[in-house]
């Protein structure tokens, strides 16, 4: 291939993350020209209403995905976190490039560690996941609705008079804002959601000749870690959203993965973590959530599925 088209959407780290796939192709074939063109999609263009509350799956992919089904592009650069576990028909995952720090970070312009908040601090999210494992770990604190880019978030946490807010600290190096960062979340109190961290290519299904180039910019390990989580979220779907959490790392040649699922006040909370092959991940992410239902999530499901009724 003489030129690749690729598709993002776009925001300022959208454009990092696309700008980054290139360089890396670039670096494995120097030839190849490679164009970046920008989509908005719905995500993009519905601002102030919760996530939670328009549905997620796709929000900030299917209009990319229409121009890679299409032809127009090919290859779709996203947030792996934003990527619906089902893709669209005719559509596979290509490529992970190599994972940045999952973790949650919390931003506050009064440097608060979350230990250190006060009683009926005031946090800004639109993530049911962030929403109640801070409820579960502080029912004292108050959690408001916030949306947009890092960046906007920043400002309305300052012209909102926030305490804080928590946001992916992959998103805030990648802007270089990493000097608003006041607290690095462990993972006992915050599992990141699936994927975060990584970059994720897709293309066409049956597409050799873009396959071929992707792989050689694929990071195994994380592809194995993100395939994991992806099937435990996978399994756990079922027309309704969630608070669920994950996380696999890849140690010596097997997979360990944590999974969560809350109920949205953070009161309840099944969490457990599970080993297996990194030659199988799909069948470590099942068998995670199957084990996390039987356990109690279940139960959660099904009252989160009736409250939206």
């Amino acid at each position: 291939m003489t030129t690749l088209k690729l598709g993002t959407r776009g925001s300022q780290l959208a454009v990092w993350q696309a700008r980054q796939v290139a360089w890396r192709i670039k670096e494995e074939f120097p030839d190849i020209n490679i164009q970046i063109y920008t989509v908005r999609t719905k995500g993009d263009k519905i601002l102030d209403v919760a996530l939670s509350k328009i549905g997620d799956k796709g929000l900030f992919t299917k209009e990319i995905e229409k121009e890679l089904l299409s032809g127009n592009i090919d290859i779709a650069v996203h947030s792996m976190k934003d990527l619906p576990s089902v893709l669209e028909r005719g559509l596979t995952l290509g490529a992970v490039l190599k994972r940045e720090n999952p973790q949650d970070v919390l931003v506050s312009a009064r440097r608060y560690k979350f230990d250190s908040l006060p009683e009926g601090a005031v946090i800004g999210t639109s993530s049911l996941r962030r929403t109640a494992q801070i409820k579960a770990a502080r029912p004292d604190i108050n959690v408001v609705d916030i949306r947009g880019n890092v960046e906007t978030r920043i400002r309305k946490m300052m012209e909102n008079d926030l305490d804080a807010i928590v946001v992916a600290y992959a998103g805030v190096k990648r802007l270089n804002l990493e000097t608003y960062i006041s607290d690095y979340l462990p993972y006992e109190i915050m599992l990141p959601a699936v994927g975060q961290g990584a970059i994720a290519v897709e293309c066409r299904e049956g597409d050799q000749k873009v396959l071929r180039i992707l792989k050689r910019i694929n990071d195994q390990a994380t592809m194995a870690e993100v395939r994991a989580e992806r099937a435990f979220m996978r399994t756990l779907e079922g027309g309704c959203q969630m608070p669920v959490g994950a996380l696999a790392r890849s140690l010596e040649g097997k997979l360990v993965l944590e999974g969560l699922i809350a109920s949205l006040d953070g009161r309840m909370v099944y969490r457990d973590k599970m080993e297996g092959s990194i030659d199988y991940p799909e069948e470590l992410g099942i068998k995670l959530a199957q084990k996390l239902l039987k356990e109690g999530g279940e139960k959660i499901w099904q009252d989160i599925k009736w409250q939206g009724n």
